[in-house]
C-alpha cells in the first residue's frame, strides 16, 4: 500500500523549534518532489514548503522563509521540514503530500494523513 506519514509534530513554546518528518512506504520518494502544506482551524489549506525529486530546488511560503527549512534523506525515503523561531500563528496540522514530477508543481499524487502542531505557552 502507497503512503504517507507524518511525525514529529507536538506542542511547543512560542520560539521553539520542531522537525517534522514524512515518510513513504510502498514506494520510493526519489521521483518525486515533495510539499508540506497546513490547515489551521476554520483556514483554507495553504502551501508551505517544496522540494524537488533532486532535492536541488526548495521554496517556501514567505512567511516561512528564514524560519523553515526543508530536506530530504532518499536513504531513509524521508522528507524532513525543520520549523524554528514558531509562533502560534504556525499552530495548524501539517500536511505532506508527493508528486510524480521532477519539479514543484501545484498537483500532488499522494498524501499524508497529518500531524498536529500546536505553539502555545
Amino acid at each position: 500500500q502507497l503512503q504517507l506519514v507524518e511525525s514529529g509534530g507536538g506542542l511547543v513554546q512560542p520560539g521553539g523549534s520542531l522537525r517534522l518528518s514524512c515518510a513513504a512506504s510502498g514506494f520510493t520518494l526519489d521521483y518525486y518532489s515533495i510539499g508540506w502544506f497546513r490547515q489551521a482551524p476554520g483556514k483554507e489549506r495553504e502551501g508551505v514548503s517544496c522540494i524537488s525529486s533532486s532535492g536541488r530546488s526548495t521554496n517556501y511560503a514567505d512567511s516561512m522563509k528564514g524560519r523553515f527549512t526543508i530536506s530530504r534523506d532518499n536513504a531513509k525515503n524521508t522528507v524532513y521540514l525543520q520549523m524554528n523561531s514558531l509562533k502560534s500563528e504556525d499552530t495548524a496540522v501539517y500536511y505532506c503530500a508527493a508528486t510524480p514530477f521532477s519539479l514543484c508543481t501545484d498537483r500532488y499524487k499522494y498524501w499524508g494523513q497529518g500531524t498536529q502542531v500546536t505553539v502555545s505557552s
